[in-house]
């Protein structure tokens, strides 16, 4: 959870904290009911340690001091301490009493007891080889949420965090929803103590600018490292040459344009800047310039530019206001099943469902009166509401929510399907596989090589979805249609029986008339009409056999049921494991 600060103290700025290594020794075998469970993190001058109770089960991270510290690096562990007290924040890591049987431990250095987050660190997701080309798009968007709304709340409360970087990020599953939280506030400066600093000691690749030259600064090293961060976890790597070392580069990129977000060297040591992002990366089309005009934002060299200033109207930073413009976006993706492609669509405020038909007309060709639109659980998108029921509040991300287009029109789709294409370092290694490489570039191959092949699964598994989807649609309709033949066959039994009481009404009734014709009362025209009634009855009697028409429902219920045996029925996970 933590690492290692850039410089330890040097043995002549040393001075013993007292029973250091008796407090060392107690913390690492238990206290009273607290059982030592494992090691989180070494930082500068403190470890973390994951403890838990043995009757209540209950966890908790204790920070504590290492065996020697100076008199200023001693102010700065109690500075973070006080500053974790006063915060309260759900992206910042929450401080919380020292257990009762630890408390004795403490000496003139304290103890920080901390909410302890099961979902480890930021730089344990990236390293996951999935996640060599960058995160999905729906883990980009929740990080930009969490850790944007986090480093505000400090902003707010006066605090510059200075040290922000993947190591402090880490996850924890809150109801089912993965949250960031930052942590290790060990280097936080509180703004209260003057607007500007000038000391830092801290993490060198996440590290702004103004740092390097040792220069005065503001909140705005914190929007370089939020920025670099973002981009990591799109592009997969940090956007500024970064193979080489963070003094080499700062010569190099400090020349770039304010809008440059990118920057990688040629072979020929030729350095190549870049307004837009790399590829490959997992955002949608309609997002990514969006992303690249944050950034530009954010990686402005300049500290006095960086993050555009403040909003006049609402005194916000701009590039907040911008970061919830992006989060703000009500993009709907359908996944057109005749050709396999993604479609994205910018829904506007109060767009009606017939416009967004009109609109995938537009862009596949397949008529607003053949359009299924079908939900991941096979529901029927409906006319009467808007085009917003297409997307969820608070679901972000193509990867996590999609909705399913099919042509009512076909049985049979026969494409062309969209597919993948390899990216020319893959290809280039693909049509000469003998080729040397250096291993930087060796990497990039191996890594977007990688992200293809996922990529390809990912296809598939979101065709079996449809796939799915359909499925359960035809469950429903076999549900509404088998209860729908249910009532018929009742409701035929029920004409049946009516129809049987009307026969022996009328027998009974043509009985009496032939003994009242006995006693010379008859009238031929109500004699007529009784015989009418009679044939018309014979008549519905023989048209509402119903068994043929049930049979033949039955038949196709049977046919439903084979179908959810096929593999296509069940959930694409499941059957990618399969394959």
């Amino acid at each position: 959870m933590e690492r290692g600060a850039l410089q330890p103290p040097g043995p002549g700025a040393m001075e013993r904290a007292p029973g250091g290594a008796a407090l060392r020794g107690q913390l690492a075998g238990g206290c009273g009911p607290w059982e030592m469970r494992d090691r989180l993190g070494t930082g500068g001058f403190g470890n973390v340690r994951l403890y838990q109770h043995q009757d209540s089960g209950a966890r908790v991270a204790i920070k504590s001091c290492r065996l020697e510290l100076s008199v200023k690096n001693k102010d700065r562990w109690c500075h973070e301490i006080d500053i974790m007290k006063k915060l309260n924040h759900p992206n910042v890591v929450r401080a919380c009493e020292v257990p009762e049987e630890m408390n004795f431990l403490v000496n003139d250095v304290p103890l920080l007891a901390m909410e302890y987050c099961s979902g480890g660190d930021l730089r344990k997701l990236l390293n996951k080889p999935e996640n060599c080309c960058g995160f999905k798009e729906s883990q980009i968007l929740s990080l930009l949420s969490d850790i944007g709304s986090g480093i505000q709340y400090l902003h707010e409360n006066r605090i510059i965090h200075r040290d922000l970087k993947p190591e402090n990020i880490v996850l924890q599953d809150e109801g089912g929803k993965v949250v960031h939280k930052i942590i290790d506030l060990g280097y936080a400066k509180d703004l209260d103590q003057g607007s500007l600093c000038t000391s830092f000691v801290g993490t060198l690749q996440y590290l702004a600018p103004e740092l390097f030259e040792n220069k005065s600064y503001s909140v705005t090293v914190d929007y370089w490292s939020f920025g670099t961060m973002v981009f990591e976890c799109i592009a997969g790597f940090r956007p500024f040459l970064h193979n080489l070392q963070p003094f080499t580069w700062h010569e190099k990129i400090k020349k770039k344009d304010p809008k440059h977000i990118f920057a990688s060297e040629e072979m020929n040591g030729e350095v190549h800047f870049s307004t837009h992002l790399p590829q490959p990366h997992s955002l949608c089309g309609l997002i990514v310039e969006p992303m690249e005009n944050w950034l530009q934002l954010m990686l402005n060299w300049d500290p006095q530019q960086r993050g555009g200033g403040l909003d006049p109207e609402t005194g916000r930073p701009k590039c907040f206001l911008k970061m919830d413009h992006i989060l703000n976006l009500k993009i709907v993706h359908i996944l057109n099943m005749t050709s396999a492609k993604i479609v994205s669509f910018l829904l506007d405020p109060d767009e009606s469902f017939h416009s967004l038909q009109n609109r995938i007309e537009y862009e596949t060709g397949i008529s607003t009166g053949n359009q299924e639109l079908l939900l991941e659980t096979g529901i029927c998108l409906d006319p009467r509401k808007p085009a917003s029921q297409c997307v969820i509040d608070g679901v972000r991300g193509w990867d996590s929510y999609m909705v399913y287009l099919f042509d009512k029109s076909k049985t049979v789709y026969d494409g062309p399907f969209a597919s993948r294409s390899l990216s020319d370092c893959v290809n280039y290694i693909v049509q000469d596989s003998k080729i040397q490489l250096p291993v930087p570039q060796l990497r990039k191959v191996w890594a977007e090589a990688l992200h293809y092949v996922i990529g390809l699964k990912e296809d598939y598994s979101r065709l079996f979805q449809g796939q799915r989807a359909a499925m359960l649609s035809l469950l429903r309709y076999n549900a509404n249609l088998i209860k729908m033949k249910n009532n018929m066959v009742s409701a035929s039994q029920q004409l049946k029986a009516k129809l049987e009481f009307f026969h022996q009404s009328i027998r009974l009734d043509l009985e009496r008339y032939s003994d009242q014709m006995a006693y010379g009362i008859s009238s031929e025209k109500m004699l007529k009409a009784w015989k009418e009634m009679e044939e018309k009855a014979s008549l519905c009697a023989q048209a509402e056999d119903i068994g043929y028409l049930d049979e033949q429902i039955m038949a196709l219920h049977t046919e439903i049921v084979e179908l959810q045996k096929s593999p296509y029925a069940r959930r694409q996970g499941e059957v990618m494991e399969s394959l």
